[in-house]
């Protein structure tokens, strides 16, 4: 005799036992991403700056830091209503932004920590709020589900951005001596792309750095695209897609500023040349040579480096996530395959060419990219042999990556044939296990119709 509430009979599991641990899942998930920052907050109120959480609250009311990615935030929780209840919300979040806009010119009220901030994006933040309202006391059961996870989407994306932020303001605050030394001595080994980007693009003019700096600046922008793509269906289906690029973008992150903290480094033109953002200097600098002279082949040694410029190089997270777009773009329209082209490649020319990245960075960025990708997607299909040898190559190429980079710098300066084409080498060979590892996952293309037969009338 089965007691109330049990849901197994006669070996059958119904569907209520098969959705329990998956909401077991994101209950654990929440509690730890609220866990996370709120050890995040209360660590960044060590160093006498405000938290994620805190800058999040006040953008509830102040001139937010970045307006854009507000309603970026909103635009993929609209992705679970309909198109009348888009239009309402759009028009309410409007409405509030105007009011406050108005409200703040009246009293003299800055942005958030005093900075001036965007004119536009509180309400945005409030129709998301009201969303996660409406779910909690209007609706029920699957809708109330379905709803809360578009809300939870929204934040998370708003909540990545402040948590970086934070993390940035805190590797260099904590992070005193950086490692650019080392990984300038090693990128000997790929031919110093840096520099020579550097010089290409200064080559360029002002009209190809504002375009450079405009698909730098916008890399978020061009994931919500390809993220609302992917998510075009939710409404009319009531679910979400088992992956799509939110998902790896936020992974990305969290886990990218953690490293900043190991292995911290500022970038060329920052160790080697004027700095940038109003931060750094030639004070600062090893040397003033970027990007015109390489750096010598020395005995690399940890520098000290001002408590302002994050120390946010190794991995490329810039790189990680462009190469993201790429791939989430494959299977989009071929404007959208286009456009996912163009972001990796300008990006890769951006993060070089500014100065910001090296060029072992980008490598490790890809890398970075290719093994959470992995790992998130067999997290949905299974975890397989394949799966796991790929995870655990990409795992264990990153690691190598760093210690040989930290210990062996030199010696792959003095190799530069053998260690640069074994560094790529190992890169295509990544790569080709992922496109291997995740092509038996993909859904096969559906047989085309049989074409009917013409009727031949009778004489």
């Amino acid at each position: 005799m089965l007691s109330r509430g049990s849901t197994r009979i006669s070996g059958i599991t119904t569907p209520t036992t098969a959705r329990r641990p998956r909401k077991r899942l994101w209950a654990a998930a929440g509690v730890t991403v609220l866990a996370f920052l709120v050890v995040l907050e209360m660590t960044a109120r060590r160093y006498g700056l405000p938290g994620p959480l805190t800058t999040q609250v006040a953008e509830l009311v102040y001139r937010p830091k970045s307006g854009a990615l507000l309603y970026a935030g909103l635009a993929l929780t609209l992705v679970v209503l309909t198109w009348r209840q888009r239009f309402i919300a759009v028009g309410v979040a409007l409405g509030i932004d105007v009011v406050l806009a108005l409200t703040r010119w009246a009293f003299d009220i800055g942005g958030v920590g005093g900075n001036e901030g965007r004119a536009f994006g509180n309400g945005a933040l409030w129709v998301v709020l009201g969303c996660a309202v409406i779910a909690v006391t209007r609706r029920t059961g699957r809708e109330r589900t379905l709803l809360l996870k578009g809300v939870g989407l929204g934040l998370l994306l708003v909540a990545g951005r402040k948590t970086g932020d934070t993390w940035l303001l805190i590797t260099s605050k904590s992070r005193p001596l950086v490692l650019d030394p080392y990984v300038a001595t090693a990128d000997h080994a790929l031919g110093n792309p840096s520099w020579v980007a550097g010089r290409i693009v200064a080559a360029t003019g002002p009209v190809g750095s504002h375009v450079l700096d405009a698909v730098y600046g916008q890399l978020a922008v061009a994931a919500v695209v390809v993220a609302l793509y992917q998510l075009r269906n939710v409404a009319a289906e009531r679910r979400f897609p088992a992956h799509h690029l939110v998902r790896t973008f936020l992974v990305i992150g969290l886990l990218g500023p953690a490293i900043y903290m190991i292995y911290p480094v500022v970038g060329p033109v920052f160790a080697y040349g004027t700095g940038a953002f109003g931060t750094g200097s030639a004070h600062w600098a090893v040397a003033e040579l970027w990007p015109h002279t390489p750096p010598p082949v020395g005995s690399p040694h940890p520098v000290t480096y001002d408590a302002i410029t994050p120390r946010n190089c190794m991995p490329s997270l810039h790189t990680a996530w462009a190469t993201a777009i790429f791939i989430h773009s494959r299977r989009a329209p071929r404007f959208l395959r286009f456009a996912g082209t163009f972001w990796l490649l300008a990006t890769l020319t951006a993060t070089l060419g500014f100065g910001y990245h090296y060029g072992i960075d980008l490598v490790a960025g890809v890398v970075f990219t290719l093994t959470i990708e992995t790992a998130l997607r067999a997290h949905d299909h299974g975890w397989d042999r394949p799966a796991v040898q790929q995870v655990v190559c990409g795992t264990a190429f990153f690691t190598a990556l760093l210690l040989a980079v930290r210990f062996a710098a030199v010696q792959m300066a003095h190799h530069p044939w053998t260690t640069g084409p074994l560094v790529l080498l190992a890169t295509a060979a990544l790569i080709y296990g992922y496109i291997r590892t995740t092509a038996r996952w993909e859904p096969a293309p559906a047989p085309p119709a049989p074409r009917p037969e013409p009727q031949l009338e009778p004489a």
